[in-house]
């Protein structure tokens, strides 16, 4: 039987379909972030509350409401410098969530470690901003944040079960 490397799954196994569910939520993550880093690095150089004040006239916000006057006053703190750093740090969590979804995908321990580790790290930012502010995304969001590592966490302890029952049987 061919053993499977660092990148490959075992030939002819099935995928684990909740694995692959979340493994495509971390590549849609994934591509949500490198489009901020997009985003960010397009707006270099250009005057943020121009570009604010076109888009808002694009969508046809009033151009006097609160909204628009909220997001111009914020656009003015935005300059080049941290731009840059939006899109570092955009470009460099979604890499790191395509990795996860790459481990995940492949079924491979690493990413489900990976993943739950930083699931879990972001857990308690979650709930802040939920008793900071709730919202229907926000609650939404952390629910499926608790949901995958709840599985994550299972799978972990199942394997490690296996591991600890199969020592015991081959030491007999």
């Amino acid at each position: 039987m061919p053993r499977s490397s660092f990148l490959t799954r075992p030939s002819g196994q099935r995928h684990n379909r909740l694995l692959l569910l979340i493994a495509i939520y971390k590549f849609l993550h994934a591509l949500f972030f490198i489009g901020i880093g997009i985003g960010a690095h397009r707006l270099l150089h250009k005057d943020i509350a121009d570009q604010v004040d076109l888009f808002a006239r694009h969508l046809r916000f009033n151009p006097e409401s609160r909204l628009v006057n909220f997001l111009l006053e914020k656009a003015s703190l935005i300059n080049d410098p941290v731009l840059r750093r939006i899109g570092f740090f955009a470009y460099c969590y979604a890499a790191v969530t395509l990795v996860e979804g790459v481990g995940l995908y492949l079924e491979k321990a690493w990413g489900e470690f990976l993943t739950l580790a930083i699931t879990a790290s972001f857990l308690p930012w979650e709930l802040f901003e939920i008793f900071r502010h709730i919202t229907w995304i926000r609650v939404g969001l952390f629910a499926i944040n608790i949901l995958v590592f709840v599985y994550l966490l299972k799978i972990v302890v199942d394997r490690a079960r296996h591991r600890a029952k199969a020592r015991k049987n081959s030491s007999a």
